[in-house]
């Protein structure tokens, strides 16, 4: 059996575990094939973020001031909007945009591949069997070269949201950073972001593969419409979004704090983390929780829905890798 092949009973996130028995006739293979994987998660992840960069504004600022931001979401809009003006609720876009791009095309793209990976290494029956572990393995290890890329831009995405004069955009913002921190300090934050991101995203594809395989259980495939299998597409990304915010809020409120400013004279990464989260407590660590909820739900069942519709464009059809129709 082909790699190819085996592929077809381990789907391509979250398409139902039939086995598919039409030919590769637009997919195409190997570095070609996970390109169009790498964009489409780009462009899925950059899009999403992008939108959301109002909710994610107010998200860090309750997660860096609580006392001050303390009414909601929507409160929390217009306070910012009537101190700041509206301007201020697109601060850190561009770092969004590209950091996140970067990141959404390790993400999905990456996953794939390590999933065919895991599939020719250990067999499709072995694969087929734990096919939750093939899920976890492929994730993290797609969610950490991600990370590492989106990282900088994460970090002065953080510091223009907390410090808004610090810098007039994305590019002097990084060349800021790296002048008066150098490369540890736009990485500073990359503990927290590997222990944000890593399991979120296993939360992500696993809950959203369960969501759509009980879905499709006690559903006849063939005869919903596409506005049901978009319902379903979406709803367990809804699913999925919740689980992943719930799983992920404390490592994501440690990479605001650990963002907010600069390291003190001597303070180590380890003790600075360990002093953070002292601080916070398990109260603290979930601040901004309802606004992340709201975000990262939205976001994860735009991104599943975007996703599918990308790979349409770019030729990966349902069918030849995927298996939903």
């Amino acid at each position: 059996m082909s790699s190819s092949q085996q592929l077809s009973s381990l789907p391509s996130t979250g398409y139902g575990h039939q086995t598919v028995t039409r030919p590769r006739e637009k997919a195409g293979s190997g570095i070609g094939l996970y390109s169009r994987y790498a964009v489409a998660g780009g462009i899925c992840c950059s899009f999403t973020h992008a939108v959301l960069t109002p909710i994610d504004v107010v998200k860090t600022r309750i997660q860096l001031n609580p006392q001050w931001y303390r009414q909601g979401i929507l409160s929390s809009l217009r306070q910012v909007t009537v101190q700041e003006g509206a301007a201020a609720l697109t601060t850190g876009f561009g770092p969004t945009v590209i950091g996140y791009f970067l990141q959404g095309a390790c993400k999905f793209g990456g996953y794939e591949f390590f999933k065919k990976l895991t599939v020719d290494a250990i067999g499709q029956d072995a694969a087929s069997r734990n096919r939750n572990a093939v899920y976890l393995t492929s994730s993290a290890t797609a969610e950490f070269f991600g990370d590492v890329l989106l990282c900088p831009f994460e970090a002065v995405r953080i510091r223009l949201v907390s410090q808004p004069t610090f810098a007039r955009g994305l590019v002097d913002g990084l060349r800021k950073m790296a002048l008066q921190e150098g490369v540890s300090g736009l990485y500073s934050g990359l503990g927290p972001i590997l222990l944000k991101q890593i399991p979120y995203t296993m939360a992500t594809f696993v809950v959203y593969e369960k969501a759509i395989e009980l879905a499709y259980q006690s559903l006849d495939r063939s005869k919903l419409s596409t506005a049901a299998h978009t319902g379903i597409n979406l709803g367990s990304g809804l699913v999925a979004g919740v689980a992943a915010a719930i799983v992920s809020q404390p490592a994501d409120t440690m990479l605001s704090q650990i963002n907010k400013t600069q390291a003190q004279s001597g303070e180590g990464a380890i003790r600075r983390l360990f002093n953070i989260a002292s601080a916070l407590g398990i109260r603290g660590s979930y601040a901004g929780i309802r606004a992340r909820l709201v975000m990262v739900s939205g976001m994860t069942a735009g991104q599943f829905a975007i996703y599918r519709d990308i790979k349409r464009m770019l030729g990966v059809a349902p069918g030849t890798v995927d298996t939903n129709t």
